[in-house]
Order: structure tokens, then sequence, then C-alpha cells
């Protein structure tokens, strides 16, 4: 199987639909992570994947699992944590902290991390161009001092949020960060989230699988539309916690 190789002034990637035809979704190998390569690649349905010591590797797959945010599912065991649990979340605070957790956090299914030093930096970059953007789930310790327990990120172009990865050092942390992002992206415009691939967990709050052919559809329509308003920076939810404002 011949896999086509980018190089670091090819502007344009290699026909997707061949892709996953013939090669399970490799799209290609090899050039950068600039932010004009990532921001094109994920105007396509393409995203990097690849681990510590590997090439650049690109992929898109077929059928993509994505999440209506209208279609979004909170299960009664969450909706009682949501209400009873003492917790912050914001969005936009803790961008390196929360990409450096996603990448140090042991999976059981994973021995490994594709969250790599080059790729945290890259995103970072992403962050601070306003194309991507972090949610924190905060829990107050015996004294009353928030520590980050869970979070969440992913790149936003459009109408569109392309989940990358979560995280939960503390119980229902993650469940909790994203079951707060979701309406809060909806509320800024957000129509679709890419969660790449299908798993229980995203499965249990709606995810659904659909044609490549009807996400990229979706990609042309809404990745070139205006947000109804920017995702911003501050806190976005809060049970049993007074807070101050502004947090910090």
């Amino acid at each position: 199987m011949e896999i086509p190789f980018l190089y670091d002034d090819t502007a344009a990637f290699p026909d997707v639909f061949e892709a996953i035809e013939e090669r399970d979704g490799f799209v290609a190998i090899g050039g950068s992570l600039s932010a004009q390569r990532l921001l094109t690649a994920y105007r396509q349905g393409i995203f990097p994947w690849f681990s510590e010591g590997d090439p650049v590797c690109w992929w898109a797959l077929s059928p993509r699992t994505v999440l209506y945010p209208e279609k979004c599912h909170i299960g009664r065991s969450l909706q009682k944590t949501l209400r009873n649990k003492p917790y912050l979340v914001t969005v936009n605070q803790k961008f390196p902290a929360v990409i450096a957790t996603c990448a140090g956090v042991r999976r059981p299914e994973q021995s490994g991390t594709w969250i790599t030093e080059e790729m945290q930096q890259a995103y970072i970059g992403l962050y601070e161009l306003g194309h991507a953007h972090s949610f924190e789930c905060w829990y107050p310790d015996e004294n009353g001092v928030l520590n980050l327990a869970g979070g969440l990120y992913g790149v936003q172009i459009g109408r569109v949020f392309f989940g990358e990865s979560m995280f939960a050092l503390r119980p229902d942390a993650s469940k909790i960060a994203f079951a707060c992002a979701v309406p809060y992206l909806a509320k800024c415009g957000i129509e679709i989230i890419d969660c790449q691939q299908n798993t229980d967990h995203l499965a249990r709050f709606g995810s659904e699988l659909i044609a490549f052919e009807t996400f990229q559809t979706a990609l042309n329509d809404l990745t070139d539309k205006a947000l109804d308003e920017p995702i911003g920076s501050g806190w976005i939810a809060q049970s049993k916690i007074v807070l101050e404002e502004p947090f910090e």
C-alpha cells in the first residue's frame, strides 16, 4: 500500500475519498503541523494522528462520529451529579494545562499518547489564533480552593467544533465539562461537534455515526459561517460554589 507523502511546501491534501476506499482513511504521511495546514485539514475532515517518534500521519475516518448539540443526552445519573456536586466549569482558562494533562493521563486501551510535544505546541498555536478552545472542570478541596479535575479541548472553525481529547483526574469531571460545554457551544452557534471515533462514553451523550459524504457536506456549509457570538473566556457553569467576578 503506497501512502502519499506531504512535503512542507505541499499545500493540498490527496483525495480523501480515495484514502477512505483504498487505505481505511489513511490520507497521507509527512508535512508540518503548521496552523495553516491544520486548518486546511480540518476543513476537509482530516486530522493528524500518530505516535511519539513516528512521522505525522493524516486520517479521515468513515463513517464519522458526530454529536448534534440539540440531540445531546444527559442521563439521570449525570443530571443528579450536575445538580448536587460542587464544581465550576470554565472556558479557555488553562488550555496548555488541559492539552498537557490529556497527553499525560493513562488510558487503559492505549500504551502511549498521540498528543506529542510537537502536537501540543501546534494546538497551543491554534489556541493563540482563536481556533482552539479548552473547557475546564474545577472541584473545590476541603478548604474551598478550586483544583483542575477534568477538561477537554478541540478546534473550532466556523460553526463546527472538532473535539480532540478529554481527561478526568476526579470522578465525573470530564462528563461535567462536556455536559456544560455542549450547550455553551450551541449558544455560540456551533451546529455540529466532530467526535472522530465512536466510543461508549460519547454514545451515552447521543453521538451518532454518519457517512463521510454527509459529514463533508456539513463542513462545506458550516466552516464558512460565523458564530452567533465568539467562544469567550471565563466561567460558564457552576454548582454550589459562590464566585467573585472575574474568575481567576
